[in-house]
């Protein structure tokens, strides 16, 4: 989106940037995290980063996933909700990673005033009788991955789109779940390197 400033030199094009929250894996508010936001920030946009797990962190997947469940699903959903409600107005873009995806995901949906919804590695069902009109939605994932088999992904797209929303989905063969986060085994430089030039590219058009 442009705005168009006018001055007594003429009109001068200005990217509107975007608010943008930003949600953790499984493996709580990593420096990956931080690093991500920061790149964000670069590229001119304001960014919100909920820490769901009140600073607590995980070393292993495993342990990731003991502490989600320790928390549960709605404490986490509440605490996401209350992260974003003061900001909220300003029509937000949500975003996050695995898990994080999830949660962004139903934020968005549950949001008319969301501009849009960026994914990374992580989706969520998509409720019968979901509203998401011209929602623009991007998801990068890697292909394939175990937390979000083809089949699964087939369905998720199908549903967005019957929601209305304008979904593109890339993904990275060969890289592993959490590609991005340079901390993990998973991860894949080209492959996050892609997945940021694409994604930068998806938030300065919102």
């Amino acid at each position: 989106m442009w705005r168009l400033l006018t001055s007594n030199r003429g009109v001068t094009p200005v990217v509107a940037a975007s608010t943008v929250v930003l949600f953790h894996s499984v493996y709580g508010l990593r420096p990956a995290v931080h690093t991500a936001a920061e790149r964000l920030r670069d590229a001119g946009h304001e960014v919100l980063v909920p820490d769901l797990y009140e600073g607590r962190t995980a070393d292993t997947a495993t342990e990731g996933m003991a502490l989600k469940e320790e928390i549960g699903t709605e404490e986490l959903l509440r605490r996401a909700v209350a992260a974003v409600a003061p900001s909220s107005d300003r029509g937000l873009v949500y975003a996050g990673f695995s898990l994080g995806g999830a949660i962004a995901q139903n934020l968005a949906l549950a949001d008319e005033k969301a501009r849009g919804l960026l994914l990374l590695h992580g989706t969520s069902d998509v409720p019968d009788g979901a509203v998401a009109e011209d929602l623009p939605v991007q998801l990068h994932v890697a292909d394939p991955d175990p937390f979000e088999p083809h089949d699964w992904l087939n369905a998720w797209y199908l549903r967005m789109r019957r929601a209305g929303a304008d979904v593109e989905v890339f993904r990275y063969p060969g890289a592993g779940h959490l590609y991005t986060d340079p901390g993990l085994a998973d991860h894949d430089e080209e492959a996050a390197e892609a997945t940021w030039r694409v994604a930068l590219g998806f938030l300065q058009q919102l």
